[in-house]
């Protein structure tokens, strides 16, 4: 058994957190980019654009991210391609983050009164031009709150990547657990190593709830 002292550990363990937060950050970025484009073609009047993003948020939200992961990670490797597990992860992670992302802003675009979109269709605005100018900005305010939330599930959801060999915390944990046998030391570290990068982001998006929900005219 290796000698690790606590300061080894939670050494360790930090820079499992980093690039754990390195691929929370790069799936959210990347997510939320490719959600916006899911968004256009999901609120499109295109039928066939429209079906087709509505697809592919029902596949992803209705399989098991594990699943996605291993799609992805093994799907590449059949065409011949040596992928490292940190793409698999970031391309997996980033496919299941648009697909939640564009979801819930898709919701919070429906939440705007329908007499916004008559009221600027009166103004002889086309359809992106009342959703740039009209409905964007009011569903920008609902939206940022469950987003911040979310974001708190792409964090724990780094954790699955492990599967696939990305060494992020749990990985790490897992790895140090084995040197150790210190399980329940390890993994109790491993845990509040989530808790503090979740908790705020949980505080934060329920603070921003009720700024926004006191600033909503009743």
């Amino acid at each position: 058994m290796m000698e690790f002292t606590l300061w080894d550990l939670l050494r360790n363990l930090g820079i499992g957190a980093l690039w754990t937060l390195a691929l929370s950050l790069t799936a959210f970025v990347l997510g939320g980019l490719a959600g916006l484009l899911l968004l256009a073609a999901r609120i499109s009047k295109s039928v066939p654009l429209s079906r087709a993003a509505r697809g592919y948020i029902e596949l992803f939200q209705g399989t098991p991210l594990l699943m996605q992961l291993f799609l992805v990670f093994f799907g590449i490797a059949l065409l011949g391609l040596d992928v490292p597990p940190w793409l698999a992860a970031a391309i997996g992670l980033t496919l299941f983050t648009s697909a939640y992302l564009a979801e819930i802003w898709r919701g919070c675009v429906e939440a705007i009164p329908r007499g916004q979109w008559e009221a600027s269709a009166s103004l002889a605005m086309g359809r992106w031009q009342q959703m740039r100018h009209v409905v964007l900005p009011q569903a920008l305010r609902i939206a940022v709150a469950p987003t911040v939330g979310f974001s708190v599930q792409v964090v724990k959801g780094t954790a699955v990547t492990s599967i696939i060999g990305f060494t992020e915390l749990t990985k790490t944990g897992s790895v140090l657990a084995n040197a150790t046998f210190q399980p329940f030391l390890v993994y109790g570290l491993v845990a509040a190593g989530y808790f503090l990068l979740c908790f705020p982001l949980s505080l934060y998006a329920a603070r921003l709830e009720r700024k926004f929900h006191a600033a909503r005219p009743h």
